[in-house]
């Protein structure tokens, strides 16, 4: 699998005092999106409506949270497939957004079923064929090419038009990716991130966890909420018109979400951190490997941060727990979005006390094998011996050697900026 560039951290040029002091900002895999969210028009059903009909709208499909791929070419990352308008409308309609938000509440049906959709943002490189759109109530103009997401999964009411997609794509040669997507161009990783983790979200929660009702995905798909009504609940025998209104016996049972300012479900981000441990002396690495890693093969240690825990406690918990060292000081160094399925990996460098560091498996049995392996070791690792799991390692790796993550990974990252570029000494620091 070819091993993509990293995308650019922003303002990479910038010789602020932060930059002087710390070293350039680390942009790692799945991170540095091309796309501005715009947050604030998901919920402007104008906006979404003209930017969805849009021509240089695109659409990132899905089907079981797997990317639409253009066909693999060289050794270059490998592009998402992007559809446009008129190859997604038999399936989502001519306007899902033609409704305001707070109609779309008012009448809602729980028997009516609505591929889920994401707005991800604008691609405000897309010059003067970009979408242009003008908020009166900011007096401001947004321009750029829209871009959604798409789950085109075959399944209810859309099994058949979804089946005629996916043949009509895969027709053309395209094809949707197997496996982790580890292996795409740098801004369309971080597109797909941002698609997979909000499609995955809304598939997720379809029930209220306050009541168990179905919920309404809204804002662009950024939100759920429990509508007060249910019109599926009207005689079968009733047409459903525009005039159909809620009615006492279209009513749900009261809920917690529908009061006060929680009134809505906001996508969820679970933080992880990922620390290189670096002894007192500052001379090796603590590295662990599980059961399931290829022979030699090993990482840095992570783990979930727990409720009402700071990163860096977090962080001393997991290097405890897994591998019996004690650390003191913590530093964050750089994060990673990692949507499998939906984590913030908080990366940091950390050193063990003096009197800590022998490793002890027996509290958590998560770790197969930790060691503490020497700069050297791993520096060469690095250089020779770094591959996904399940793959092959370079043409220089020796059978025996130590092997490391992919530069795809934070554990990589971590690594090299402790034992290449400085993290411990006087220099930049990244």
């Amino acid at each position: 699998m070819p091993v993509p560039a990293l995308p650019d951290p922003a303002h990479s040029a910038d010789s602020s005092m932060l930059t002087t002091k710390f070293g350039r900002e680390v942009a790692n895999y799945f991170s540095g999106s091309p796309l501005n969210r715009v947050g604030f028009l998901r919920g402007e059903a104008s906006f979404l409506s003209a930017a969805f009909r849009h021509p240089s709208a695109s659409f990132v499909l899905c089907r079981d949270l797997q990317p639409l791929l253009e066909p693999a070419s060289g050794s270059e990352g490998r592009k998402l497939a992007l559809a446009k308008y008129g190859d997604v409308k038999p399936v989502t309609g001519e306007d899902p957004y033609a409704t305001e938000e707070k109609e779309m509440v008012r009448m809602y049906r729980s028997d009516r079923h609505v591929p889920q959709m994401v707005f991800l943002g604008l691609d405000e490189q897309a010059g003067e064929k970009g979408f242009e759109y003008r908020a009166e109530k900011k007096k401001t103009t947004y321009r750029g090419a829209p871009f959604f997401a798409l789950d085109v999964t075959p399944r209810e009411t859309v099994k058949d038009a979804c089946e005629k997609l996916i043949k009509d794509l895969e027709s053309r040669g395209l094809g949707f990716a197997q496996g982790r997507a580890m292996d795409l161009e740098a801004s369309h990783a971080a597109i797909f991130a941002e698609a997979r983790q909000l499609i995955d979200w809304n598939l997720r929660n379809p029930f209220c966890a306050q009541c168990g009702q179905p919920t309404l995905s809204v804002n662009g798909g950024f939100k759920r909420t429990c509508p007060p009504n249910d019109l599926a609940k009207l005689p079968s025998t009733a047409v459903s018109t525009t005039s159909d209104t809620p009615s006492d016996e279209t009513k749900r049972p009261p809920c917690a979400t529908r009061n006060g300012v929680s009134n809505v479900s906001f996508p969820r981000t679970d933080p992880t951190v990922i620390m290189a441990v670096v002894n007192h002396a500052g001379s090796h690495m603590l590295l662990g490997r599980q059961k399931r890693f290829p022979p030699y093969w090993y990482s840095v240690l992570a783990g979930f941060c727990e409720p009402a825990e700071s990163i860096e406690e977090a962080v001393r918990r997991e290097v405890w727990e897994e591998a019996g060292v004690h650390v003191g000081r913590v530093v964050i160094h750089s994060t990673q979005p990692w949507p499998y399925p939906a984590n913030l990996m908080v990366g940091a460098i950390a050193q063990s006390v003096a009197d800590g560091e022998k490793i002890d498996l027996g509290n958590d049995p998560e770790l197969e094998m930790a060691k503490w392996f020497s700069f050297e070791e791993v520096r060469e690792a690095l250089r020779v011996g770094t591959s996904g799991i399940g793959e092959d390692s370079g043409p220089e790796y020796k059978e025996g050697g130590l092997r490391l993550p992919p530069p795809t990974a934070i554990a990589n990252q971590l690594m090299t900026a402790v034992v290449s570029r400085g993290f411990l000494g006087t220099e930049s620091k990244m």
